[in-house]
């Protein structure tokens, strides 16, 4: 199944070609995530993220609301599936400086 997962914004940084990337924290999993569809969003807004793309903004309310329900349902274990950039020790994704 394919959903959209709420988190909130952690950082955000404009990447080598001035694409808006940063970090999202899931429940205190950290993802890189592109806000090229979420123009508006600031770091500590929440965001629905779809296949490492943020692609709307939600309230906080909301984003807890939805979390929780994919949590009861056991829809979360993806988030803990390793990521191409993990796996290969992207420098990008362990706190430095660029996302």
């Amino acid at each position: 199944m394919c959903l959209g997962v709420p988190g909130q914004i952690v950082d955000i940084e404009e990447d080598s070609i001035g694409m808006p990337m940063g970090k999202v924290s899931f429940g205190g999993v950290m993802k890189r995530v592109c806000f090229a569809y979420t123009p508006d969003a600031q770091v500590g807004d929440y965001v629905v993220v779809h296949v490492g793309f943020a692609i709307s903004q939600i309230d906080e309310a909301e984003a807890h609301q939805v979390y929780d329900y994919l949590k009861e349902m056991g829809e979360l274990e993806e988030l803990d599936v390793t990521q191409p950039a993990e796996a290969l020790g992207d420098r990008r994704d362990r706190g430095g400086g660029g996302v």
